[in-house]
């Protein structure tokens, strides 16, 4: 693992693989690079893989406030710091799935193919105030008494009969608060639908059929404001990666091979 310092805060990352187009994975809200162990393999045989833990999370710089832009903005000084400065493919799930859309739109000739599951990309009015909810108690309480109600919709119980699991939960419990906080208010603000019809590369829109948060409803109008986008279900979670990696591999791989 390395450290930079790009557009004003220290982010960690790891650049590895065999392969020679680049591959940028995005993880989800509160968590790590960590998240891509399970499918990391697969993906590290075929491009060369940068990984990397947002603003806020996993071992990057603490923040207390967070702003798409900026997050866009560490996108690219990564990008340019480990010298890929080509359109790469860009791949990620539920909050990491609104970051690579966003990041496509906003910089279209910067991205080859683009696969999102379960993208979060806002949220509803009749959530919001959830959320807000959510930060307060984090904010005031820590993680601990917020975890059940969050990861009973995003990691269904069918999921949960492997260590994976118990890894996930862990890393969960150790986020900071103030940046989870920051990010479920930055949610609260999001909307990236002017953005969808800027997306100018091939795009795989993955709903999925457990998710309890972003179901398949959600997911596949963003799809069709994409233009030739693909959309299919798969039998996983809010996620995928991490709950189904091998299903995962099997649908992603194909699609950023042709």
């Amino acid at each position: 693992m390395e450290w930079t310092e790009t557009n004003g805060v220290v982010l960690r990352y790891e650049l590895s693989g065999e392969g020679d187009a680049p591959l940028l994975l995005i993880h989800e809200l509160g968590g790590s690079l960590e998240f891509w162990d399970p499918t990391l393999p697969a993906f590290q045989k075929e491009f060369r893989v940068l990984r990397y833990d947002m603003r806020g999370f996993g071992m990057s710089e603490k923040v207390k406030t967070l702003r798409l832009d900026d997050m866009l903005g560490d996108i690219v000084g990564l990008l340019d710091t480990v010298g890929l400065t080509g359109p790469c493919h860009v791949v990620g799930p539920a909050l990491g799935g609104g970051l690579a859309l966003a990041f496509a739109g906003t910089y279209p000739e910067r991205v080859r193919r683009l696969v999102v599951s379960s993208p979060a990309t806002g949220a509803p009015a009749e959530r919001r105030a959830q959320s807000l909810e959510r930060a307060a108690l984090v904010e005031r309480d820590g993680m601990r008494p917020a975890m059940e109600a969050s990861l009973s919709r995003s990691y269904p119980e069918r999921f949960r009969g492997h260590a994976r699991y118990q890894q996930f939960q862990q890393r969960w419990l150790a986020n900071d608060p103030e940046g989870f906080a920051a990010i479920g208010r930055m949610l609260t603000e999001m909307d990236l639908t002017s953005l969808y019809g800027r997306i100018a590369c091939p795009t795989l829109v993955i709903g999925c059929v457990y998710d309890g948060i972003r179901p398949p409803g959600e997911v596949e109008p963003i799809a069709h404001q994409i233009p030739g986008a693909t959309y299919v279900e798969a039998e996983s979670g809010h996620f995928m990666p991490h709950q189904t990696p091998e299903l995962f591999v099997d649908m992603v791989l194909p699609f950023l091979q042709g």
